[in-house]
């Protein structure tokens, strides 16, 4: 059977800077394809309990969004063939300037940007650029849209597009039926590559996406593994490398 193209998502310093690395060197272990980091924000609207609850324990030892992009530097160097995106809210983008942030960004090995609190026809200068630095934007196509505004998005001529699989925040179980099949199909009907995540967890759901999506999206579910085992760092990394193999089908 053929590997599921996994993209894992990782809070950069959760829980230590330490252990955050550990997590990112499983991911790749269990057969991650794209480390999407979340550099930690304030007030993450579209995350879940697990994943706000991380962003606020790292704010919490003054963690900076360059500690952020010094720790995906390292994972670049340590995993150069490993595609490393960024997932952030725009205001932490507009504090150093769009284009200063996307150009440093690039510099540590970044190759997309996925901000979800950016439209993608008012996106502040962003995909213009990640495009000068030699970066993808990934916007955010979620169900609640109307379909005018879908079949916009579907044809504005973007590379990729991330696919919230419901609407609400990540985290909790999503279902994946005939319904969420057709929404990707509109999502992609305009050429772009989508990705699928929102509440995938298990080995059965990222099979139901696969033939579906470029890559299966899953952040939640390791969060949550590392929040219960932070305190046992050689269970935590089995536990993360075992998870990815299952949603890799490896």
């Amino acid at each position: 059977m053929e590997k599921i193209k996994l993209m894992s998502h990782l809070v950069a310093g959760y829980p230590t800077n330490a252990i955050s690395l550990d997590v990112a060197r499983s991911l790749v272990k269990g057969g991650a394809d794209i480390l999407e980091v979340q550099l930690p924000f304030s007030d993450p609207s579209a995350d879940g309990p697990a994943i706000q609850t991380a962003c606020t324990e790292v704010l919490a030892r003054n963690y900076k969004t360059a500690d952020g992009l010094a720790f995906i530097k390292q994972i670049h160097e340590e995993f150069p063939e490993t595609t490393i995106y960024i997932m952030s809210y725009g205001s932490l983008i507009y504090t150093p300037g769009v284009d200063a942030f996307c150009k440093k960004a690039s510099e540590c090995g970044v190759k997309g940007m996925i901000i979800p609190d950016l439209p993608f026809d008012h996106d502040e200068g962003l995909t213009e650029a990640c495009k000068k630095y030699g970066m993808e934007n990934i916007p955010v196509a979620a169900p609640s849209m109307t379909d005018e505004r879908l079949s916009k998005l579907a044809n504005a001529g973007f590379k990729y597009i991330y696919c919230a699989l419901r609407a609400g925040i990540t985290g909790s179980k999503t279902t994946i039926d005939e319904k969420t099949i057709a929404f990707l199909n509109k999502v992609s009907a305009g050429g772009s590559k989508v990705y699928g995540g929102f509440g995938i967890s298990n080995g059965e759901q990222s099979h139901a996406l696969a033939s579906s999506v470029e890559a299966v999206v899953a952040g939640s579910v390791f969060v949550r593994i590392i929040a219960e085992k932070k305190d046992n760092v050689e269970a935590l990394k089995s536990s993360i490398v075992e998870k990815a193999k299952e949603l890799t089908g490896l």
